[in-house]
């Protein structure tokens, strides 16, 4: 960390300047450190670096300098930068609820908000670390395909997203990634055992097997989209696990008869279409976590039904270990996840 510079009185309060890309984790250290100013704005510094707010310089998160800046009141949320825009109470009722930074793009379901565009600026004027924002349309067919529109920025889909330690490069034009699955990209990384032999069925660009891997397991990975498979293969030399991952662009059905798991991770919707393939890979004893998008009026009984109906058909026993919600996927109908134990 370098010393303070300013142009500013000494009373103006200070502000950490980072590196854009890296925005996003050093506030997070910064809230660590209890020095983040909660009350100001991140504001652009030069042309790749952003201005943190903080109430004292850090000790232990790095940045490249301390300054002062003349004293800003922040806008606290959308609704306070569209009313500075003048949107009416009627029009601001319409704007989107809620959005996700992902690196230095901002994925946002705009419905029926007017003048997109201005909600797109207004989103870059609230995250100072981002550059482009898109609206998503929802996710297209099996390969998984997402389908969004830059309304702001720089329209640059292409990011690093970095998440409890683990980093994802990705092109959110190109491929999916869930902000709603955050806690249970974590929890995955926190259940395996190092040395456990994990097979991820829909790798996508790593969301479960990066921290996995990074947790010392030893990852075999099937991903039939290319675009998203090209960003697993550079995501797993980005996190140093390159060494503990078989990577397969192939349907993860071809790859099954000749992997050896002790856990299985299907993070489909309709994973339970490929449960003969999970099962002929699992090895007795091993753990199933199943994910489905099930309507309400069935949780948690459809999946354990199906998971169930499928280990009986090959003389196997189940034993529920978990079941959970990860996130609402459309009205009335839930993400939920099922661990099981398969004897």
């Amino acid at each position: 960390m370098s010393g303070e510079s300013s142009t500013a009185d000494d009373g103006d309060p200070l502000a950490a300047v980072v590196a854009r890309g890296r925005a996003e984790t050093a506030a997070d250290t910064l809230r660590e450190e209890g020095v983040y100013d909660d009350d100001r704005s991140v504001r652009p510094f030069g042309e790749d670096a952003v201005a943190l707010p903080v109430t004292a310089p850090p000790e232990r998160t790095a940045v490249r300098e301390v300054v002062r800046q003349e004293a800003e009141p922040r806008l606290r949320n959308l609704d306070d930068h569209l009313r500075e825009r003048g949107w009416t109470a009627e029009e601001r009722e319409r704007a989107p609820s809620s959005w996700a930074v992902i690196g230095t793009v901002v994925l946002v379901d705009i419905g029926d908000a007017p003048r997109p565009d201005e909600v797109g600026e207004a989103l870059l004027d609230l995250h100072a670390n981002a550059d482009t924002v898109l609206a998503r349309h929802g996710i297209d067919g099996t390969q998984r395909e997402p389908d969004v529109a830059v309304i702001a920025g720089a329209g640059d889909t292409e990011t690093i997203h970095t998440e409890h330690g683990t980093r994802y490069a990705l092109d959110l034009a190109e491929v999916m990634f869930s902000p709603g699955n955050k806690a249970e990209r974590k929890r995955m990384g926190d259940v395996v055992a190092e040395g456990d032999r994990v097979f991820d069925m829909f790798a996508g660009v790593g969301y479960f097997t990066l921290p996995m891997a990074r947790a010392g397991a030893r990852v075999t990975a099937a991903e039939i989209n290319p675009a998203s498979f090209r960003y697993l293969l550079e995501n797993a030399k980005l996190n140093d696990v390159h060494q503990r991952v078989d990577l397969y662009r192939a349907d993860c059905r071809d790859v099954a008869d000749g992997v050896e798991a002790d856990r299985i991770v299907m993070g489909y919707y309709d994973a339970h279409e490929y449960l003969d393939a999970a099962l002929s890979a699992l090895e007795p004893g091993g753990i199933v976590h199943m994910h489905e998008a099930t309507p309400e009026s069935l949780v948690y009984d459809r999946p354990v039904d199906r998971l169930t109906a499928a280990a009986a058909d090959r003389d196997r026993a189940v034993k529920i270990l978990d079941r959970r919600k990860v996130k609402g996927y459309s009205e009335g109908v839930a993400h939920v996840v099922v661990d099981a134990r398969v004897e």
